[in-house]
């Protein structure tokens, strides 16, 4: 009988899918991100098939060492896929699958929240408004931004990408420049974007949303000298990975009013958060919520559920990463 290994406690939907195939299911307890030493502890000796992982567990060669050999598959909740040492796992013959697709609207419509917030100066208005300041309404009064007929610029044209792409010009009447590493003319043609590259899409849009994975190449993609680009009066909202942006440059840009404010929902040093950032009004901080809904969630536990299913049956898994 296969077993298999759940670091933390999921949506049900996909521990009953295992179960209901006859397989042995371990879930960690504690609703906690073990440490490397205390996974490692979990794992050894115990002939673990498949690991069922998110993207807080860091895999790396050490820990596939504590399952021995009988390892198929490592099952990450997650799109994302920086915490596994995919190579590692391809040396050993071990297949390493993800969740995309299930969680692009919702993360989309987080991306669209924290845009909306952030203009909109919400978190700052329902401070105002619990701490007893509000007195009457003012012309002047936390005067914020207008989304509509302004220029989003998107940083990484993949499935979420595209989807915020499409509220904004569908939702909002929006201009939307783009850059990725490759061009897209289909999309250009449904949705009148421009293909740009990141410097000029920094320099001429309202709104800049990030959407990339997080690779070396990636890695402080908007640094101090990018933030330094931008408009005055733009946005910068990150729903993808905290390191792309430089963060102690973001606080020192926010301050000084480089730019007008900033949307986070991921963090450089996850889950730390730069202090400065915190002492700022023109910048909201989500706890990495973006694919929280219900129904998302539970949806990405049936698929890194069925990718297990799929691998431990000697099938290839539609989610498996090829590289």
């Amino acid at each position: 009988m296969p077993k298999i290994y759940i670091t933390r406690i999921v949506p049900e939907a996909g521990i009953k899918m295992l179960k209901d195939k006859g397989y042995e299911v371990v879930v960690n307890p504690e609703d906690k991100v073990l440490t490397k030493e205390e996974l490692i502890m979990a794992l050894k000796n115990q002939n673990y098939n498949a690991l069922f992982c998110l993207l807080t567990d860091k895999i790396d060669a050490e820990v596939m060492d504590s399952f021995g050999p009988q390892l198929k598959v490592v099952a990450n909740m997650a799109v994302g896929f920086d915490n596994i040492d995919v190579i590692e796992a391809k040396k050993r013959g071990i297949m390493v699958t993800n969740t995309p697709g299930v969680l692009t609207n919702t993360v989309a419509e987080h991306t669209f929240s924290l845009m909306l917030s952030i203009a909109h100066r919400i978190t700052e208005a329902d401070k105002f408004t619990r701490a007893g300041n509000y007195i009457g309404w003012a012309p002047m009064l936390l005067l914020g931004n207008d989304l509509s007929s302004k220029t989003l610029g998107i940083v990484g044209l993949g499935r979420i990408g595209s989807r915020v792409a499409h509220h904004a010009v569908k939702g909002f009447e929006m201009k939307v420049l783009y850059y990725d590493v490759n061009r897209n003319e289909e999309f250009e043609k449904e949705f009148g974007a421009v293909y740009v590259s990141l410097d000029d899409l920094l320099k001429e849009s309202d709104f800049v949303s990030i959407h990339v994975p997080l690779l070396p190449a990636t890695r402080h993609l908007i640094n101090a000298e990018k933030i330094k680009l931008m408009k005055p009066a733009s946005y910068l909202i990150n729903t993808s990975r905290g390191p792309i942006i430089d963060e102690a440059a973001l606080a020192m840009a926010l301050a000084d009013k480089t730019i007008k404010g900033a949307a986070l929902d991921v963090f450089e040093f996850e889950p730390k958060i730069t202090p400065e950032l915190l002492l700022l009004d023109n910048v909201i901080v989500t706890p990495h919520i973006a694919s929280a809904t219900e129904e998302t969630r539970s949806k990405m536990s049936v698929l890194a559920a069925t990718n297990i299913i799929e691998a431990l049956e000697d099938k290839i898994p539609s989610n498996m990463l090829q590289n």
